[in-house]
């Protein structure tokens, strides 16, 4: 695919310009007089409800997600799997999720993201560096492309390549409703700071942007690539719409099976991606949440679901530790993931969901 785009791009330098001109679309050389450009249409900006709109949709909450309760030495603590974009309805938790927030001494994320110095650092992590190797012209114009697209020029142009195009994939379902402002994490940190509780960091900022950016150049490159297919496909928005009613279903064995379905693990790189990024932060993060329930105090830790997932998820690292650890199953679905998925996903989805 790429040595074909270069093929591309050396063709259209040869056709010379003035053939170009005459060939692209809505610029063909004419007498007519030429016409205004259509307006950009840009994905909707997310707001945060007021106090009012918050308890109506709190008023309404439903479980969503996946939980998990932890009993050890006769208290109880418990493991929440989370979605890190959402719809704004989606922001409050439902009861079963809330009430184990409160019964929790605190409530612990993968990062203290209210901590001004967490936040700070993740803020350097992320941003270019002056003597980095800049991409190759053809794909930083894809990139510049597809922030030109998703209206994101202010927010990420003072970012690393792999930084914008990662905030690319995380919205690209924006136009859908789904935004990162909405993530359930962000409400229960909020919560949890109105009910007095303590937040907890299961890693540092430095244990994450290890995994998440690279300052190799190959890797970069790749990294980039690969994500910009899939948003100038289309895939990338139709995978975050169909996984958010995965998780908000709470369908641990559609995320168990996620390699079988998603066509997002095809690659060596994107699988050893995947499981650096996931199974590889599982050890440390069990081990933060156990050192909580030893020295005897309950726990809300509320991750990204696929940290859940698997003999190398938290749930079984924590059963391996000699904890007691036990599902709890929500009672409502409501999503027909079906009818509801990309046809390119519909056949590996029905391959994987228990037949009725």
């Amino acid at each position: 695919m790429r040595g074909a785009r270069l093929r591309g791009l050396k063709a259209w330098i040869a056709r010379g310009l003035l053939t170009t001109l005459a060939c692209m679309p809505g610029l063909a050389l004419s007498d007519q007089e030429p016409q205004a450009p259509e307006p950009q249409v840009c994905p909707p900006v997310a707001r945060m409800p007021g106090k009012q709109e918050f308890a109506r949709i709190a008023s309404r909450a439903r479980d969503r997600g996946l939980l998990w309760r932890i009993e050890h030495q006769g208290r109880s603590s418990w493991l929440y799997g989370t979605l890190h974009v959402g719809y704004m309805d989606w922001m409050a938790p439902g009861p079963t999720v809330l009430s184990a927030l409160k019964a929790a001494d605190s409530l612990a994320l993968e990062l203290d993201i209210l901590d001004p110095a967490v936040l700070q650092a993740l803020q350097q992590g992320l941003s270019a560096l002056p003597e980095a190797r800049p991409l190759p012209p053809s794909l930083e114009s894809r990139l510049q492309a597809q922030v030109g697209q998703a209206c994101l020029g202010e927010q990420l142009q003072s970012l690393r390549p792999d930084a914008r195009v990662m905030s690319l994939i995380a919205q690209s379902a924006r136009a859908q409703g789904l935004d990162v402002a909405y993530g359930i994490d962000l409400s229960l940190a909020g919560i949890a700071k109105a009910m007095g509780k303590p937040l907890l960091g299961l890693e540092t900022p430095q244990r994450q942007l290890r995994e998440l950016v690279s300052d190799d150049p190959e890797r970069m490159q790749e990294s980039v690539s690969t994500a910009l297919d899939q948003l100038e496909s289309g895939s990338a928005a139709s995978k975050l719409q169909t996984l958010s009613r995965i998780w908000a279903d709470g369908r641990l064995h559609l995320l168990e099976s996620l390699p079988q379905w998603c066509d997002c693990l095809n690659t060596p790189a994107e699988r050893e991606a995947f499981a650096r990024l996931v199974d590889g932060r599982n050890p440390e993060m069990a081990q933060a949440i156990a050192r909580q329930l030893k020295a005897g105090r309950s726990v809300f830790a509320a991750v990204g679901a696929l940290h859940m997932v698997g003999p190398k998820g938290l749930p079984a690292l924590l059963k391996a530790q000699g904890f007691k650890v036990e599902r709890v199953e929500f009672k409502e679905r409501v999503y027909d993931l079906l009818g509801a998925a990309p046809v390119s996903l519909r056949d590996g989805i029905r391959g994987a969901t228990p037949q009725q």
